[in-house]
């Protein structure tokens, strides 16, 4: 199934693009590969949430969750499979977690601090095969980044829906560890990418 999704939208986009380079063209596979396991990975969550009756609680940290992760990036998995079950178990647990958990608000001021000093020291994290290079590129992805965390912070804390505020919070909590050397070094990928690329 993959394969023919893959194949079917590079062969399709080549159609209309015959003369592009080699790299581009990778670059299209890859980009078609994502999406599949995007869309894949999210139909079966949404699934599960439907039979766990909290559709729109997933769907709610989903949106928040992507807000900070789309300028601090982070961990990919190396397998899809792996990627779907890893996914699945956050994107279940922690908004069940926010549904029936009360945060203190003392707690989720330390969290925020916690999580905005990471995002100012570890944000962006890339992957060998997404290596964000450029120094101005890094800069302005940390600083959004750092920006969102306080904005997360704050929300979780004015918030007086308490799934809200807490999935404000745990959206934070979350992205931190996906950007964390020492998740990196368990799943035994490389970190700060960028930098072969700086020093060659």
């Amino acid at each position: 199934m993959k394969k023919a999704f893959v194949d079917g939208g590079y062969n399709y986009i080549l159609n209309y693009q015959p003369n592009i380079n080699q790299l581009t063209k990778d670059k299209i596979r890859y980009g078609l590969e994502s999406l599949y396991i995007l869309i894949t990975k999210l139909l079966f969550i949404f699934i599960v949430a439907a039979i766990l009756h909290m559709t729109l609680e997933v769907f709610i940290f989903l949106c928040l969750y992507n807000i900070i992760r789309m300028t601090s990036f982070g961990l990919h998995a190396t397998k899809s499979w792996i990627c779907l079950v890893s996914s699945t178990l956050i994107f279940i647990l922690v908004p069940t977690l926010c549904q029936y958990t009360i945060i203190p608000i003392n707690i989720k001021v330390i969290l925020g601090i916690v999580g905005t000093l990471l995002m100012i020291k570890n944000a962006p994290a890339d992957t060998y095969k997404r290596p964000i290079v450029n120094p101005k590129r890094r800069f302005v992805y940390k600083t959004l980044s750092t920006i969102i965390a306080i904005g997360l912070t704050i929300a979780s804390i004015l918030i007086s829906n308490s799934f809200w505020a807490n999935a404000c919070i745990m959206a934070l909590v979350v992205q931190c560890f996906m950007i964390s050397p020492l998740v990196y070094k368990i799943f035994k990928l490389p970190y700060n990418n960028y930098l072969k690329y700086q020093k060659s």
